[in-house]
């Protein structure tokens, strides 16, 4: 199934807006020290459920880098490109694959349960983890980070409809701030040299 036109308006849209409110974080608490110049625009945070179904926290991943994908299990190509994309950074990493955690964040709780991203996140064998929660915990998530993502009624989609979202894969520091964000399509070589010269 091929995305709409309004489909990668709104996603394009979505990653303009995120790169302003990032610009917009770190211009306004700008001062003159070199400590608050390092600040990150914004931090992960979330509290939300595994594809094993445990809870688990940004904390639990405190000491590594994370490598955080915000998409749904029935994606027809933005995802599975995107993870495939993860999947590659991840196998030539060489030793420093224990320093990063891929994270894939599903926007779609309704169908997305623990069970169902269980599933789909071993099909790309690389470690990643799968998260869900409930719609209440999965908005607040996207407000923390922050990130767009809508339901848009299609009946040729399963149960009727598809998820349009931020497209965007983000990189935190080990404490958790925000470093970088790849737009979709950004090749493999590019997203690990990036982060090469970050470990």
């Amino acid at each position: 199934m091929r995305l709409s036109v309004i489909q990668k308006v709104l996603w394009g849209l979505a990653g303009i807006a995120l790169l302003a409110f990032a610009a917009f974080q770190f211009a306004g608490n700008r001062v003159d020290t070199d400590a608050d110049m390092s600040d990150p625009a914004f931090r992960a945070a979330f509290e939300l459920t595994n594809h094993h179904g445990m809870t688990q926290t940004e904390r639990d991943f405190a000491g590594q880098w994370m490598l955080v994908f915000f998409g749904f299990a029935n994606c027809p190509d933005v995802c599975p490109t995107t993870l495939a994309e993860v999947a590659a950074v991840m196998a030539d990493l060489g030793t420093d694959v224990e320093n990063v955690q891929p994270i894939f964040i599903s926007i779609d709780p309704e169908r997305d349960t623990p069970a169902a991203l269980a599933e789909y996140v071993p099909l790309f064998d690389a470690g990643i983890i799968g998260l869900t929660g409930t719609p209440e915990q999965i908005a607040a998530t996207s407000e923390t980070f922050p990130i767009f993502f809508e339901r848009i009624e299609e009946a040729s989609a399963p149960d009727g409809y598809t998820m349009g979202h931020t497209s965007h894969l983000f990189l935190f520091d080990p404490d958790a701030g925000f470093a970088e964000s790849w737009a979709y399509g950004t090749p493999a070589e590019e997203i690990l040299a990036d982060l090469r010269e970050r470990l």
